[in-house]
Order: structure tokens, then sequence, then C-alpha cells
């Protein structure tokens, strides 16, 4: 089916996937604000939360088991990596919601090296907005307190006047510069996904694929209502 809908619409690629590199990727506003206080977090080298809604070298050492060896192990990586390769290490961690205490712990250990004098080390807990709440619990003040930045993307993450310019993006990194969505479409599409990408590339995808069933070369407000009905099928099932 997928060959298919790359035959019809002359796509090199498909446009709503994850496979998407960043390059090509539609910056909204939010976004753009959030990659500028990442872009400070990163020259600041010290420890950021990235919060929103569901839907943004190695050097091959073995590493230690027990804590108290490995978080030495860690630093000494880190020292390395500064003094002698001139590298400052990123460490991102996506769905951070779901570490646990000790793992957060443990986030609280590496940085506390030399945080305040010049850290080879940038930390960044990406998660849902649970992160956020379970940060402000007693037991996480330590860790809490050393976050030097918070970033929350706003829901929706692209707003109705971005949704097409969104949309367009995409298409053009699988080869299409014209127009393969009504305005209709478009509103439909990111009303019901709420401005959340995720939900907007699943509702775009199944919107294309109803219009090339029914042998229409753009998909309009009729192929929007059809995905949105089918998505909301799926998730009764």
């Amino acid at each position: 089916m997928i060959a298919n809908l790359q035959a019809h619409y002359g796509f090199t690629c498909m446009p709503f996937t994850a496979s998407v590199p960043a390059s090509s990727l539609f910056a909204s506003a939010a976004h753009k604000e959030a990659v500028a206080r990442l872009r400070w977090l990163i020259s600041a080298r010290g420890l950021g939360v990235l919060t929103g809604e569901v839907g943004a070298g190695k050097t091959g050492k073995a590493p230690c088991f027990y804590t108290a060896d490995l978080i030495p192990q860690v630093e000494a990586a880190l020292a390395a990596e500064a003094d002698e390769r001139n590298r400052n290490v990123i460490l991102a961690i996506d769905e951070s919601h779901m570490l646990t205490g000790d793992q957060l712990e443990a986030v609280r250990m590496i940085t506390n090296h030399n945080l305040d004098s010049g850290s080879p080390l940038t930390v960044l807990l990406i998660g849902q907005p649970t992160l956020r709440r379970r940060l402000r619990v007693g037991d996480m003040a330590a860790l809490d307190q050393r976050v030097q930045l918070r970033c929350v993307i706003p829901s929706p993450a692209v707003t109705a006047a971005e949704a097409d310019g969104y949309l367009r993006a995409h298409l053009a990194h699988a080869g299409r510069s014209d127009t393969l969505f009504s305005d209709d479409a478009v509103r439909v599409i990111h009303s019901c996904a709420r401005g959340m990408p995720r939900a907007i590339n699943r509702l775009a995808t199944t919107a294309l694929l109803a219009a090339c069933t029914a042998g229409k070369t753009i998909a309009d407000e009729s192929s929007a209502r059809t995905a949105i009905a089918e998505d909301a099928a799926a998730a009764t099932d």
C-alpha cells in the first residue's frame, strides 16, 4: 500500500514519518524557541528539562556495575573528552518521566561533577509533563535545584496558522512542492490533531491514502474526515 501511495503522488519517500531528517522538518515558533533555549543550555553546559505532551561518540569501555565505581568512571571519561579531544558531551535522556528515583539520583550525581566550574557535560531530561511534577517532590529537591533550563513545548505545538506550512514542508521533502491538501482538509486535520505533530502526521497520511483510494489528486475535506473516522475507530478497538 505504501508503494501504491508513493506511486500515486510521485513521492520520493514517505512525507510524514519519523525518518524525515531534522533539516527538513517544519520549525514552528514553539520549536524555534525551544531550540534557541537548548543552544543556550549547551553553551552553559548545565542541566535542562524539556517537557511536552505525548506526540522533540562512545569510547567502547565497559561501564562499572556499582554506582560508587561508575560515577568516578563517568567523570574520568568526561574529563578525557574535554581535555584530550576538546569535545563536550551532551547527554539527552528521552522518556525521562519513566526514570526511577534511583536513576534520577544517578543523574544528580553525574551533574555534581564540576557543575559550576566548567563542566564538559550538558544533560537534557526529555519527558512528559509528569516529569516536571516529579522533580518538585521533596526527595527530588537536590536535582531540581540544579536545573538551569526549564522548557515546555506548548500545546498546540503547531498553531492553526502554521498547519499548512507544516504539511508543505514534509511534502517538499518527499518531492512535492505543490498543493496536496485543500484548505478545509488542513483545518480539519489540525483541529482534530490539536496541533500535535505526531497526530497531524498520522491523519495526513491516512487522508492521502483515502484520497488515493478515491482516485483524487489532492486530499480534500472528505478525505480528511475519512481519516479522522478511521483514527477514532482504531482508538476504540
